[in-house]
């Protein structure tokens, strides 16, 4: 009982192989070289925090829901509510200390 056997690629095959192999490499490369640039992502953090503002007024304005807001991404929706909370955490405290200010001059 014979098995049926594959020839072994010929060497164009293999020399296309290596090409292809080379391609996909260097595309990798590339790829990472461009996230780990901190001028990448700076534009990112940049762009997530203008769209995170953008959100975090949609949810003000009841917007939220649309089908391109960000209660569709939940990434986007973390965002904006994190934003919103860092905001009221600044108020709060500022208020907090301008009212311990007013008291102690008032003294």
């Amino acid at each position: 009982m014979s098995t049926p056997t594959t020839p072994p690629p010929s060497s164009h095959e293999l020399e296309a192989e290596v090409l292809r192999t080379r391609a996909e490499l260097a595309a990798a490369i590339d790829e990472l070289t461009t996230r780990l640039s901190p001028s990448y992502q700076a534009s990112r953090i940049a762009r997530e925090a203008k769209q995170a503002a953008s959100d975090a007024g949609a949810m003000a304005t009841g917007a939220f829901g649309n089908k391109n807001g960000p209660a569709q991404d939940p990434r986007r929706a973390r965002n904006a509510k994190l934003l919103i909370g860092a905001t009221l955490v600044v108020v709060l405290g500022t208020a907090v200390a301008v009212t311990a200010v007013l008291r102690r001059a008032r003294g």
